[in-house]
Parts: structure tokens; sequence; C-alpha cells
């Protein structure tokens, strides 16, 4: 009985792998593709399209200056606000989650700090301390 060949030889697999591999590399392409366009539509819908400043005369020239200006500042005024926004929503978080925790019976304890009096607490800063003090002859 002759042995029956698989499927998968291994120059299938080969030319199946360099295929899937092509695949891919397109796919990849596309996506960057894609994602660039995205990006370039995205800047032109948030700040305009770019003025042609080469050909434009004074006048012109402070029109455009005025246009950025005025978008500029309008933008700052509304960062100032979701900034003022984000500061009082981590205030009212921060209220919640010590209500929250206050309600369970849960506090959260404080890191504990050394105190000048329990340094000196210790059998061996005691020792150092009276032979400091006392009179050595």
């Amino acid at each position: 009985m002759a042995k029956k060949k698989g499927f998968m030889t291994p120059e299938r697999k080969k030319k199946l792998r360099t295929l899937l591999r092509k695949k891919a590399a397109e796919e990849l392409k596309k996506e960057q593709e894609r994602k660039a366009e995205e990006r370039l539509r995205v800047i032109a819908e948030r700040c305009g399209t770019k003025a042609d400043l080469d050909n434009a005369s004074t006048d012109e020239l402070k029109k455009i200056c005025q246009q950025y200006f005025d978008k500029w500042y309008g933008l700052e005024g509304e960062m100032f606000f979701l900034q003022r926004e984000v500061i009082l929503r981590d205030l009212q978080i921060n209220e919640l989650t010590i209500s929250v925790s206050d309600m369970k019976g849960k506090f959260i304890k404080p890191p504990s700090r050394r105190s000048p009096s329990t340094k000196t607490s210790s059998p061996n800063c005691k020792r150092r301390l009276q032979s400091l003090l006392s009179p050595t002859s």
C-alpha cells in the first residue's frame, strides 16, 4: 500500500504563510492610510483650513491674525471652564468615597509619624542621653 500524502505539504504551508503575510501587510497599510486620512480630517475640522499667508496683503494678514487670536481666546476660556469642572468633580468623588467609607465603617488610617518623644524612649537612646548629661571626670 502506498502512503497517502497529507494535504498540507511543506511547500503549501510555506506558500500559505507568505500569502497570509502579504494580506496582513496590505491590511496594515490600508489601516495606516485610513488613520492618516482621519487625522487630517480631524485637524482640518478643529483648526480650519490653512490660510494663504504668502499672497496675503497686510490687512488680510491682520484679519487672519485676529481670527486665530479669537479662536485661541475662545479655546483658552473653554479650557479654563473644563479644568474647573474637573477639579469640582474630583472633589465630589473624594467626598463620595469618604461618605461610602463612613457608611461601611472602614476608615483610612493616616501613616504613623514618629514623634520626638518616641525617639528617646528606646533603651539605647536613654543610655546615650544619660552619658551625655552625666559629668565625666
